[in-house]
């Protein structure tokens, strides 16, 4: 396990998370005058056909279609029970050699967990399944999340083999395993984020159906620190020291439980750095995340 420490500051923007405050990035519009150029953006697909009106993506591709791209799934954060796909932060990775799709999923006050995972699953599932039509490379799949959305990256990171927790969303034919993780401080363990979690309305009962320490085998199907194993994706994992929203101590333990697995694992970790904010996109940062995308998903040339 590669622990790198940064001196940097962080600004946080707040929104609920459940009884405590979320940092969540302001969403943004879709205009395509925002969009880097030679972007172009496939607005609301349906990953599952018919489904609840959250379960839709949006892939961002090149305008000229070349080799297959692989993919870069973004899912982002709100407490599972807010947020939404706008917020295109990997959408600039686009020009690099990549497609990336932002998805929704199904908040906690529409369905209880694992309705937010198989969500993420099928989603991936659907994206292998059009690879062909959109030139995607369905061997190649990444996956970047913050907050909650890097709850929901680091189990799928850890459990592409766990039949359980597919659903049933359609392209069960397809796997839903992706070939790495950049997880920006999410919880991996339900049952240990503290007492400001343990009330009926906090955020984690409000997405497994009730308080973690009386609910705890619901809380451990909801963690990924549960399904560590050998097989595991590469995660890069990165987090604030000083993060009231999410407890380091949540980011240390997955990276140790990765290791011990023989995964590899980056944890850097910011000094002075809060539940999201100027340290993680920071140039550092983004070539940070730009190298491990890289050597993972072998990006697309021309």
């Amino acid at each position: 396990m590669n622990v790198n420490p940064a001196g940097c500051t962080s600004l946080i923007f707040l929104a609920a998370w459940g009884s405590v405050a979320l940092a969540q990035q302001p969403p943004q519009t879709s205009a395509p005058s925002d969009l880097p150029p030679g972007v172009r953006c496939l607005r609301d697909l349906e990953y599952v056909p018919g489904g609840h009106p959250r379960q839709k993506l949006d892939l961002y591709l090149p305008e000229k279609a070349g080799r297959p791209r692989p993919v870069i799934v973004w899912v982002h954060g709100g407490a599972w029970t807010q947020g939404d796909k706008d917020w295109r932060r990997a959408v600039p990775l686009v020009p690099k050699g990549y497609a990336v799709a932002n998805i929704n999923y199904r908040f906690s006050q529409d369905a209880l967990f694992p309705a937010q995972i198989e969500d993420c699953k099928a989603a991936v599932r659907w994206l292998r399944a059009h690879a062909q039509q959109y030139h995607l490379d369905p061997d190649h799949v990444g996956a970047w999340g913050s907050s909650a959305g890097g709850h929901l990256v680091a189990l799928l990171g850890t459990t592409g083999g766990v039949k359980e927790l597919e659903g049933s969303g359609g392209n069960l034919d397809q796997s839903s395993r992706v070939q790495c993780v950049v997880d920006w401080f999410g919880p991996t363990d339900l049952s240990t984020m503290g007492p400001r979690y343990d009330g009926p309305d906090s955020s984690v009962a409000r997405l497994i159906g009730g308080p973690a320490r009386k609910n705890r085998r619901q809380a451990d199907r909801a963690s990924p620190l549960s399904y560590v194993t050998h097989d595991a994706a590469p995660c890069l994992i990165m987090q604030g020291d000083k993060d009231e929203v999410v407890p380091l101590g949540q980011s240390v333990s997955f990276a140790e439980a990765l290791r011990r697995a023989g995964v590899e694992v980056t944890l850097q970790i910011y000094k002075g750095g809060g539940h999201g904010g100027r340290a993680f996109t920071s140039p550092e940062s983004w070539k940070l995340i730009e190298e491990f995308f890289a050597k993972h998903l072998h990006p697309a040339k021309g």
